[in-house]
């Protein structure tokens, strides 16, 4: 399939741990994966501008930008949008302060990667996880 057959979503998340190390998932209202918070960046945003208003929309999270450590982009098809590739821009973000899940966000839960791996995980959380494992 040439890239032109498949609608690109350019979105920024962040692979959000705590200091024991456990990972921060969530899942949209209305959806059955996990995956990292974060979000579509829109027109003149920056990824890390993107990151930073999700973040603080879907977990009443207030992030500086110094706080999130680019990861480099991944490609992976959208979890919930069947046809859809996401370009996702990474960044990695430490916390030790309680979330919130609001907006379209339905759970936000803190997990080992082992118990992630028993929940139904978005193609780029799979293929995140499983590379950081």
């Amino acid at each position: 399939m040439s890239d032109s057959a498949a609608s690109v979503l350019k979105i920024a998340a962040a692979v959000v741990s705590d200091p024991d190390g456990r990972l921060l998932l969530v899942r949209k209202r209305d959806t059955s994966f996990f995956m990292q918070p974060g979000g579509k960046i829109d027109a003149g945003e920056t990824a890390l501008e993107a990151l930073c208003r999700e973040l603080k929309e879907e977990l009443g999270l207030s992030v500086n930008s110094d706080q999130l450590s680019p990861l480099g982009m991944r490609s992976a098809p959208a979890a919930n949008e069947p046809g859809v590739m996401l370009e996702a821009y990474l960044f990695s973000l430490v916390i030790d302060e309680p979330v919130e899940a609001a907006a379209e966000i339905a759970e936000a839960r803190w997990l080992t990667r082992e118990e992630a791996w028993q929940l139904p995980l978005a193609p780029l959380t799979k293929e995140y996880i499983a590379v950081s494992n």
